[in-house]
């Protein structure tokens, strides 16, 4: 019996979760087509499930799923899924903690620990910062007693289908200590990831720099607004490990002006990108419509055969109502014209 990709994933969506769960074999037998997104020796992948609208409501299963549909062969993947398909408690899978929040508005560190109410800025109450401890704590307890080997249930699973899982992105980075941090580079080997990342903070950068150096695994700082050149510089400085998890669409509006050059000049240091079109206003728009220099990024990759990830993170205001993966799969289709053109 075949299948085609579209019944193939309507079934995968139909099935229990529970009859689902880490059969390393199941997708490969369902999708006998497998996804490639690599065009002209680029890789491009997909953040998930964030571009899917959510952090935290998918399993790893159900993101391989809406991933293998969309002909994506490559992800950064987000620890939520993972720790779903693994077992987590509901109540302990969290979004970004509250340092998150902080780096993105304060990378330096000199915020206050709960943030001014300012337009489109997620409200962060005094209630939200203790119940995060509060579960993070437990979350960590229960890290800790994970055996790591039963991670690559999920990449055998992720292997099949055919898709890698390149970088595992994971939220509160910058709070991790000791064994935390040891589980965090631990997992991300055992999934067979090349590269972690996570938000950048400035204070942290020196505990994450022995840490990446202690394991000998990259880990990928990641912009918004505020993240300068200089920033990434300072921290590429203190390891060989600390690398740029460039978001061109952040970098331009932050920087006004085209983070092609810095591209060019650390390629080597570059874990992937987030590629997304935005206004030097700071608007999201749909894939060549913007100021962002995607075409131009994604054809030097190519033509210097560089080994970085182009991952598309969607992340456009859509209407309730509106076919998000239609809309994804616009995007998609533009990076690939980029580079076959």
């Amino acid at each position: 019996m075949s299948f085609s990709r579209r019944e193939a994933a309507q079934l995968l969506f139909a099935a229990p979760a529970a009859a689902l769960a880490l059969k390393p074999g199941l997708a490969a037998a369902l999708t006998p087509v497998r996804p490639n997104s690599k065009w002209a020796g680029v890789q491009v992948g997909l953040n998930v499930p964030y571009s899917f609208g959510t952090r935290t409501a998918l399993s790893a299963e159900q993101v391989l799923h809406r991933t293998v549909a969309l002909g994506i062969s490559a992800v950064e993947l987000r620890i939520q899924p993972i720790e779903i398909s693994l077992g987590l408690p509901q109540d302990l899978v969290l979004g970004p903690a509250p340092s998150d929040y902080r780096a993105v508005y304060y990378p330096k560190g000199d915020s206050p620990e709960i943030l001014p109410p300012a337009p489109g800025r997620t409200t962060i109450t005094q209630d939200y910062v203790d119940t995060y401890k509060i579960d993070a704590a437990r979350r960590r307890d229960w890290r800790l007693g994970l055996p790591i080997r039963s991670v690559e249930k999920i990449r055998r699973m992720y292997d099949d289908a055919g898709v890698r899982i390149e970088i595992v992105k994971f939220d509160g980075i910058n709070d991790f200590e000791g064994e935390e941090l040891d589980y965090m580079f631990d997992l991300a080997k055992a999934i067979g990831a090349r590269a972690v990342s996570g938000e950048m903070a400035i204070p942290a950068i020196p505990k994450l720099a022995a840490a990446a150096g202690k394991h000998r695994f990259m880990v990928g700082l990641h912009n918004h607004l505020a993240i300068t050149p200089a920033m990434w510089e300072d921290a590429f400085r203190q390891s060989r490990y600390l690398g740029a998890n460039v978001d061109i669409g952040h970098f331009l509006a932050g920087n006004q002006t085209s983070p092609l050059p810095f591209i060019k000049q650390h390629h080597d240091r570059i874990t992937h990108l987030h590629v997304k079109d935005k206004t030097l206003a700071n608007v999201n728009v749909a894939f060549g419509a913007g100021d962002t220099p995607v075409r131009e990024i994604l054809q030097t990759i190519r033509d210097n055969k560089w080994d970085i990830q182009a991952t598309i993170e969607y992340e456009i205001p859509l209407d309730p109502a509106a076919d998000r993966d239609a809309e994804i799969r616009k995007a998609i289709a533009y990076c690939r014209r980029c580079l076959l053109g």
